[in-house]
């Protein structure tokens, strides 16, 4: 199909990234995106619709009568956005809300691991408290705990010692804020090891692996300050060998599709393994129904097969009949997040810079928005700025160098992304 009406749905870094490569489609007409930011009305048309507005999508969907719909987010997967879509006959690219619950529910997704033998750490599932703190007494190891549900990637309490599981559990079912998201509580082992995502394309029964990635969630570098929704990443990584891969395929991704498969809720769209490299092998810290953000900013940027043609062959179930290139290359970015970010932090604030261009160098927006013709910030992880580069330092160094053109009061970001687990000293 040539002009293809595409609606994408999401606000973010992850979305610019998904339509600016849906822009280079030769099949791709016009781009809508629900709700947008200031990166991506300069590819398609913001609608103002938020992400989660299920029956507001779903109108705006059966009138535009669109030809795919790139559903980004992990919310509106959960509250069955695919399935109300898939409903009135169109199609999408994303999990229908059996599937995602492999994200939406950490006990959910164990399960099926434990019943297709996936390396995972041991864990026990709690909905009451009174035996989530007898269980705590008698774990023998460091312990990480969760919160069941989706908790905007602040639902996982990774602990030292009994005492901060402890805090952590009561953080978790009281002070945190989460609701429903907590009412069930997951401990699990803590992995030892680096992290790596991940991601690959699914069509329901075939899994086509991506290049392996690696974000940084902490704020600071050297791996300090508070967990946050990603200040960067690189792929490939030097960590997983081709032989690596295989495996992971056979043992962790393979086996989850399969299990899907077999509830009668085949998986189609992007499934994501956060991983920990420990010395018995990966292990899956958590799955994800969805692109990784900031995954998406690098490993996009590396995809040389047409980015619509594989979403449709997924919806179709006929991925395993086309053959998926990456470009020999590296790509990082480095995100430029906003003064108090993860914490509280300014909105509103104008953005310098915007209109210099480097070679290699492509700049995602993710928390902005535009007010009297001005960039301004609207969010707390702001831009990703992605390079590409013959080696991972070539990358790094072009996307640092382009940061120094930008400015935003109290912009931060990390000066060691890359340089650190498997990355460039």
């Amino acid at each position: 199909m040539s002009n293809a009406r595409i609606l994408i749905v999401g606000n973010g870094g992850r979305e610019h990234a998904i339509a600016w490569a849906l822009k280079k489609s030769r099949h791709v007409g016009e781009i809508f995106i629900a709700s947008g930011n200031a990166g991506t009305s300069g590819i398609g048309q913001n609608v103002p619709i938020a992400p989660e507005d299920i029956s507001a999508l779903v109108k705006l969907a059966d009138e535009q009568h669109f030809d795919l719909v790139v559903i980004g987010p992990e919310v509106p997967l959960a509250l069955g956005l695919a399935d109300e879509l898939q409903r009135i006959g169109l199609r999408v690219f994303g999990p229908v809300r059996a599937s995602a619950q492999i994200e939406a529910s950490k006990a959910f997704a164990k399960s099926l691991m434990v019943k297709k033998n996936i390396p995972t750490a041991e864990y026990a599932e709690f909905t009451d408290e009174t035996s989530a703190r007898a269980y705590l007494q008698t774990c023998k190891h460091p312990v990480v705990v969760k919160a069941d549900g989706l908790a905007a990637g602040k639902g996982v309490v990774v602990c030292d010692n009994k005492e901060q599981a402890e805090e952590a559990l009561n953080y978790l079912r009281h002070s945190g804020g989460f609701g429903s998201a907590s009412s069930k509580i997951i401990i699990e082992e803590r992995l030892y090891g680096v992290e790596a995502s991940v991601l690959a394309f699914c069509d329901g029964h075939t899994v086509s692996l991506m290049p392996p990635a690696r974000d940084h969630k902490r704020a600071l570098d050297g791996d300090r300050g508070a967990n946050t929704g990603g200040m960067g990443a690189f792929a490939p990584i030097s960590d997983l060998s081709v032989d690596d891969l295989a495996h992971i395929q056979k043992t962790i991704m393979q086996p989850m599709v399969d299990s899907l498969a077999e509830n009668g809720t085949p998986f189609v769209g992007v499934l994501y393994a956060g991983l920990m490299l420990t010395s018995n092998g990966a292990k899956v810290l958590e799955f994800n129904a969805r692109f990784g953000d900031p995954e998406t900013q690098v490993l996009l940027p590396l995809l040389e097969t047409d980015l619509y043609e594989v979403m449709i062959a997924c919806i179709e179930g006929r991925l395993a009949d086309i053959s998926i290139e990456w470009k020999n290359a590296f790509c990082a970015t480095v995100v430029l997040a906003s003064g108090g970010y993860p914490a509280n932090y300014p909105k509103g604030l104008p953005i310098t810079g915007l209109d210099k261009s480097s070679e290699g160098v492509m700049v995602f927006h993710a928390g902005t928005s535009v007010k009297d013709d001005t960039i301004i910030t609207n969010g707390g992880r702001v831009l990703a700025i992605s390079a590409f580069g013959d080696t991972l330092l070539m990358a790094l160094d072009r996307a640092y160098d382009h940061i120094q053109h930008i400015h935003f009061d109290g912009m931060h970001y990390r000066k060691d992304i890359g340089r650190t687990a498997g990355g460039v000293s």
